[in-house]
């Protein structure tokens, strides 16, 4: 799969998965998750999370650290690796504002200490079990009773850089 593919492959999965579980590297060297909205623009290796200027997910990201963005669908599980950073751009923060955002900052995309997270994706790794949950259950039934390996799907590691 080239880039391109891979990153349609990517958009499609995860277009209607609103909040992705973002993971950065605090300063101890420790691992920190949290819920974040995802911005509504179309995936084209780059997400986009809206966050304060003064906050500890900006604090890691500043630079240009690793990131990691999972993603959760009822039939297909999306993780997203690569580089974050902070973005200050009105235009980029205007362009992106939604209600997600407004209920983050009252004030509007002028708030105060408002700014942005890109992930600019190097690599993505999914899981898709076509058919479902009750597909999937099926599978599991299945590989029980006859005591082979469960196939749950595809799972396929994609080249972003």
């Amino acid at each position: 799969m080239d880039r391109e593919e891979g990153v349609a492959k990517v958009a499609e999965l995860i277009k209607d998965v609103r909040i992705a579980m973002l993971t950065t590297i605090d300063p101890s060297g420790a691992l920190v998750s949290r819920p974040m909205a995802v911005q509504e623009v179309e995936f084209d290796g780059d997400l986009w999370f809206f966050t304060e200027l003064d906050s500890h997910k900006a604090d890691e990201v500043r630079g240009g650290g690793p990131a990691n963005a999972a993603f959760a669908g009822s039939t297909h599980w999306v993780s997203v690796s690569g580089t974050a950073e902070v973005v200050r751009d009105q235009a980029k923060i205007e362009e992106l504002w939604g209600a997600a955002a407004q209920a983050w900052f009252p004030d509007g995309p002028a708030s105060p200490g408002v700014a942005l997270i890109k992930l600019e994706a190097e690599s993505a790794e999914y899981w898709d079990s076509p058919g479902g949950r009750l597909a999937t259950v099926l599978s599991l039934a299945k590989a029980r009773v006859t005591g082979e390996r469960y196939d749950g799907g595809d799972n396929v590691e994609v080249d972003l850089s």
